[in-house]
């Protein structure tokens, strides 16, 4: 490869890095053609950019990074190496779970840099495709935040509910009072 193609592939990988910061370096070595398709047309579905690269070019991008955290990725590559950039932090992790769960024993992740944390080993796996987005979070956040106003709207709505009841009983127990007397008047006779 020329110098001038290297400084290219160089700039398009920092400029991938730019625009979806949160990548998996991963193993696909062994996929034949079909797993490979099968797990590009996955990546592509959940929006994960999976691309092949040189360990050295994908090196020097890293070395080159402002990130301090991305040099704790250098010893990752070694290797056949796919890079997974993506946007939403846990879509690679689902993606190879759902191919693990089929079958596949690749891709292996090596390591990753998501939301500005590092994670090196295939034992992360559970741990990354957990890791929920921005927006979940706060979706979380406002469900807890609700949950209190429910349970007290829901006390009240049952208190009510229990005192519609009690308040039409009461008419009825004014009427027993008023037979009583004519039953002992009766008998007194």
């Amino acid at each position: 490869m020329r110098k001038e193609d290297k400084a290219q592939v160089i700039e398009s990988i920092a400029a991938q890095l730019a625009e979806t910061p949160n990548f998996y370096i991963t193993d696909i070595a062994g996929l034949n053609a079909e797993q490979t398709s099968k797990l590009r047309r996955a990546c592509f579905e959940k929006g994960v950019v999976l691309s092949v690269v040189k360990n050295t070019l994908f090196a020097n991008v890293l070395k080159a990074s402002e990130t301090e955290a991305h040099k704790e990725l250098l010893d990752t590559l070694k290797g056949n190496t796919a890079i997974m950039y993506t946007v939403v932090p846990s879509a690679p992790g689902r993606v190879i779970k759902d191919l693990m769960k089929e079958g596949f024993e690749k891709p292996v992740i090596k390591g990753a840099y998501v939301q500005d944390c590092v994670f090196i080993g295939a034992d992360k796996l559970d741990e990354l495709a957990a890791i929920k987005t921005k927006e979940e979070l706060i979706g979380d956040i406002i469900s807890l935040l609700q949950s209190p106003i429910r349970t007290v709207l829901a006390a009240l709505e049952n208190k009510e509910n229990a005192s519609a009841p009690a308040e039409e009983e009461a008419p009825a127990a004014e009427e027993a009072p008023a037979a009583e007397p004519a039953a002992t008047e009766t008998a007194a006779e």
